[in-house]
């Protein structure tokens, strides 16, 4: 059987058909696969930026969480307790009850203070404002930190620290270690004038065994009821 001038065998058409087949199967499969691994990359790439954005999501949480916390527990607005009140950073108790100055200190300790302690005339001057407002009557005096009772003349608060004499506001001709009530003389310090007193003078020296009310001082506190300062 003769084949035409340059006809392949029919052998060879089959099999160059077969192997065109073969190789655009391959390619089909080799673009699936590609498709797939695309496919996945894109998925992997999605995950990996939704999973970074949901540790930046907590970690924006957590921050703001403990912002909360801090600003809950600022130090700098503490706060007194029911009862006190507060100026500054210091709290003060104007007590009812009418003690002898030892007495009146004890009653102060108890409540976690102390005879007030007047270190600025700032301080002063709230106080005076706050008594006239506390006294029932002109008679109605308030016990302070301060005696000489450790010697004669020398005045320190019940810290131990020394009286500042260019910071003083004692009434007019006190102190004057009366004796007239007792042979003792006066030892403590009692402040109060319902009625103003001029340039918030109104520090006595008195006998430390008369009965009068008192003020207490503590600092404020800071703690998880602290509210932060606006």
């Amino acid at each position: 059987m003769g084949f035409k001038s340059g006809e392949a065998p029919a052998y060879q058409q089959h099999s160059g058909s077969n192997g065109g087949s073969k190789v655009r199967s391959e390619r089909v499969a080799l673009l699936v696969v590609s498709a797939l691994l695309a496919a996945a990359v894109i998925v992997i790439c999605r995950l990996s930026l939704d999973n970074m954005h949901t540790k930046q999501s907590f970690q924006t949480l957590r921050d703001e969480h403990e912002a909360v916390k801090r600003n809950l527990t600022d130090d700098s607005c503490p706060k007194c307790e029911y009862g006190w009140e507060q100026h500054g950073r210091q709290c003060y108790y104007f007590s009812t009850n009418y003690f002898t100055w030892s007495k009146s200190r004890d009653e102060c300790r108890q409540k976690g203070g102390d005879l007030v302690q007047i270190d600025s005339r700032e301080e002063q001057t709230f106080l005076e404002l706050k008594l006239r407002e506390k006294m029932n009557n002109i008679w109605d005096k308030f016990w302070i930190g301060l005696t000489d009772s450790g010697k004669e003349g020398t005045w320190s608060w019940v810290d131990g620290s020394p009286l500042n004499e260019s910071l003083t506001f004692w009434f007019p001709d006190e102190p004057d270690n009366w004796t007239g009530k007792d042979p003792d003389g006066e030892d403590c310090v009692r402040m109060g004038e319902r009625a103003g007193a001029p340039d918030l003078k109104c520090w006595f020296d008195e006998s430390c065994k008369e009965s009068h009310r008192s003020i207490c001082e503590k600092p404020a506190e800071t703690g998880h009821f602290t509210l932060k300062c606006v």
